[in-house]
């Protein structure tokens, strides 16, 4: 039943990095062989790996929401222009599509799917995790999106009204979660390591910080 599939995708964060570094494992033997043939540059490789080490990724995305946090005029350009404010920060990877920044408040969550694929900001957030791709979260995040929060972990009151946001070819959005409770005294960087990438999807909640070591 797609019930079961999203549940079993909802619950899998660990499943995906555990497939992210069996991938990791694969890629770099399968370069190992290939450089060994002399099928490809190591030096070229050694690019690709810094571009998407450093130019792209969620890490990108999570400092876009840190500065929103701290700076009023960027979060207020943020949501105005998204696209924009990727342009002046020389973002990569969105040329022929549409940025749009969505905020979550006390009374407002937002979250993103694609109903027909899965297009996605991978230029601000990385590497979609599995259950975005899967066809039952696709399904019911516009028909039960409280549900699928749930199965995620989040449960919202009643008072808080859930947007759905549908990602297209043309159009991807990106959620600037709330800011968490006790996190006044962080610096940006600091800040920016609280934010996830399922948090910048709205599939969660992101949650104060046990201790000001526990962010070193």
């Amino acid at each position: 039943m797609a019930e079961d599939k999203v549940s079993a995708h909802v619950h899998s964060h660990e499943a995906d990095e555990h497939t992210q570094s069996d991938y990791s494992v694969r890629a770099k033997a399968l370069v190992s062989v290939l450089t060994k043939k002399n099928l490809v540059n190591p030096a070229t490789m050694d690019a690709v790996v810094e571009f998407y080490e450093t130019r792209v990724g969620p890490h990108i995305g999570a400092k876009l929401v840190a500065r929103s946090w701290v700076d009023a005029e960027f979060r207020a350009r943020l949501l105005a222009d998204a696209r924009a404010v990727a342009r002046d920060e020389q973002l990569v990877g969105l040329d022929g599509t549409d940025l749009v920044a969505v905020e979550n408040s006390p009374t407002v969550h937002n979250l993103v799917v694609c109903t027909l694929c899965s297009c996605y900001p991978w230029s601000v957030l990385g590497l979609p995790p599995t259950w975005y791709k899967d066809s039952g979260y696709r399904a019911r995040a516009v028909i039960d999106p409280r549900g699928v929060l749930e199965e995620f972990g989040l449960a919202l009151g009643d008072d808080v009204e859930v947007r759905v946001w549908d990602s297209t070819a043309e159009i991807r959005y990106l959620v600037i979660p709330e800011r968490p409770p006790g996190t006044e005294s962080l610096s940006l960087e600091e800040l920016a390591r609280l934010v996830t990438r399922d948090s910048m999807v709205g599939a969660e909640k992101l949650r104060a910080p046990s201790s000001p070591e526990a962010q070193r």
